[in-house]
């Protein structure tokens, strides 16, 4: 996945200044983004603080390591049980 340029807490100071009154328009033409890129990250982020953004790719890359640890604990036993079901 592409890393974003601009931060989260850039990202949320942008949301901030829609929901105080600007036109999404103006605000994308003056941040230098897309308005679907705007609408993404509203989808994404709308009504989180910063430090809650930080909990939350937190969770997601411990979420992510947890997978990681799960593939190889479950291939290691569907080997093992491969080796057994060879020697009975």
């Amino acid at each position: 996945m592409k890393k974003s340029k601009f931060s989260e807490e850039q990202i949320v100071r942008i949301l901030k200044e829609v929901e105080a009154g600007e036109k999404v328009a103006e605000t994308c033409r003056k941040h230098g983004i897309s308005e679907p890129t705007y609408y993404v990250w509203k989808n994404k982020y709308a009504g989180m603080e910063v430090s809650q953004l930080h909990h939350l790719k937190d969770v997601e890359s411990e979420l992510a390591r947890l997978k990681r640890v799960y593939a190889d604990l479950a291939l290691e036993h569907h080997e093992l049980k491969d080796v057994l079901s060879r020697k009975g």
